[in-house]
């Protein structure tokens, strides 16, 4: 008998793989894979977590009322145009399914997200990439790269794994060319990182039509990756289709509380953004002092270049790391075979990391 097939394209899906966490036979780990903020969440986020676990009996609140209400106020947006999910992962999931089919087009970067073809092909539609300059999305490659059957285009602004961005008149000047149909996703989950005067995270952008929207998350500034909360701001044709969409019940409780108390303790997300400033410039400096390049990065991460030298590549710079303890996150699957991404983590953690690095630039075999 014939087994059940799945629909097209599904099984052309390679599954996203995220950062590991552990290494066998070392018992301390310093995990600067994820992206994931090097504070750890706001002490009220977790204190709100905690106490919803006495109701966690009761169903969460569907339409995410009070946080949309939160995010509304803390952003200066309406309320009724924020729809939120497990994660911003799952809008880009909902965002597909709601408008692709089987002969679609989703158009995206060379070094975009991982997510965004697994979506497009989890829904029918198919992937394309548009080359990337200097690492950074190209306005005219983008719009080069737009065929009838393109249905939605990607750009995270900043880029994973990239750490690059483009302004806002740039982003203004993509959706200016791209036709009135295709649906522009903003990716904005380093937003809260960013402090360029030239920078937009496309509320603007959002507010002039319905072709545009713009997703953020919990889990990089708010450190919340583990909760799987995001959020969409999307003209109010979007947010309904979204709304049909989504389940019916597809955050939980704890996220939603923990997620409202997480917005609300300002000096807390203050002081990642401090944190950040300072140690990410640290590490590039320090990085170049031994001669290991990086692409100047506006998130919380930056992108390290390796020579292809045999025993001075990027693989065998990575397999030195892991042997001594520290996991970083490989390139390969984003087509930079020669880089690492390299997560700020605490200044203890970069402090190890260079002086590990430091040690296989010398062809050492261990941290001495």
């Amino acid at each position: 008998m014939a087994a059940p097939q799945p629909r097209p394209g599904v099984l052309q899906v390679k599954p996203y793989i995220g950062g590991e966490s552990q290494l066998p036979g070392i018992t301390r780990v310093i995990k600067l894979a994820s992206n994931e903020s090097a504070l750890g969440p706001s002490p009220h986020a977790i204190e709100a977590a905690r106490a919803d676990a006495e109701v966690m009996h009761r169903y969460p609140d569907g339409d995410a009322i009070e946080l949309r209400k939160a995010l509304g106020a803390h952003h200066g947006l309406d309320p009724a145009q924020i729809v939120c999910g497990a994660g911003s992962d799952e809008i880009l999931h909902l965002i597909c399914q709601g408008y692709c089919s089987p002969g679609d087009e989703v158009l995206y970067t060379k070094h975009g997200f991982a997510i965004y073809p697994v979506a497009a092909q989890a829904s029918g539609a198919t992937p394309v990439a548009a080359p990337e300059v200097n690492l950074t999305a190209s306005v005219d490659n983008l719009l080069a790269a737009v065929t009838p059957k393109t249905k939605i285009v990607f750009l995270a602004n900043p880029n994973n794994p990239t750490g690059t961005y483009i302004s806002a008149d740039e982003l203004k000047r993509l959706r200016a060319g791209l036709p009135e149909h295709v649906l522009f996703v903003i990716d904005s989950a380093y937003a809260e990182f960013v402090g360029a005067n030239d920078y937009s995270a496309g509320v603007e952008l959002v507010n002039a039509g319905e072709n545009t929207m713009m997703t953020r998350t919990f889990s990089k500034i708010y450190a919340m990756g583990g909760m799987r909360l995001g959020w969409a701001y999307c003209p109010p044709n979007v947010a309904d289709v979204l709304n049909r969409v989504r389940g019916p019940f597809n955050v939980t409780s704890a996220a939603l509380a923990a997620g409202k108390a997480a917005l609300e303790d300002k000096a807390f997300v203050a002081l990642a953004r401090e944190h950040n400033d300072y140690w990410r410039p640290w590490l590039a400096d320090e990085l170049a002092k031994i001669g290991i390049t990086t692409t100047p990065s506006v998130a919380n991460f930056v992108l390290a270049r390796f020579p292809e030298a045999a025993g001075r590549d990027a693989k065998s710079a990575d397999a030195f790391l892991r042997k001594n303890g520290i996991i970083v996150r490989a390139m390969g699957g984003y087509h930079l075979p020669d880089c690492l991404r390299i997560t700020i983590g605490t200044g203890e953690e970069l402090r190890l990391l260079v002086k590990a690095l430091t040690e296989f630039q010398k062809g050492n075999g261990a941290i001495q």
